[in-house]
């Protein structure tokens, strides 16, 4: 088969997949939080930097969350074992041994 040949059986079945994906119907981003200008499920600390001084109870650690935009959140006393991976999804909420939020940052 020539060159040629093979190019024209090749170019259209390389076409059909874009073809397809410009069909498609992109998914909308859904809001969870994050303030203006924010990526979602990105975290932004900045938007709840309020709860610092307060106590991490279940409701003010779960506004944290939706306000900073981030798909997770965990919360580290004093002593708290946590691995140092990297998210940029999650919240950590710093407590001190009296039991306030100290901090808000990612990962």
């Amino acid at each position: 088969m020539s060159s040629f040949a093979r190019l024209r059986v090749l170019l259209p079945a390389a076409a059909v997949p874009l073809l397809l994906a410009a069909c498609a119907t992109p998914i909308p981003p859904t809001d969870v939080g994050g303030g203006p200008g924010s990526r979602p499920g990105v975290c932004n600390p900045e938007a709840a930097r309020w709860a610092v001084g307060r106590s991490p109870s279940a409701d003010v650690v779960e506004r944290a969350r939706v306000e900073s935009g981030s798909r997770s959140v965990r919360v580290l006393e004093p002593g708290t074992a946590a691995t140092m991976d990297y998210r940029e999804d999650r919240l950590n909420i710093d407590v001190n041994e009296r039991g306030a939020i100290t901090g808000l940052r990612c990962g």
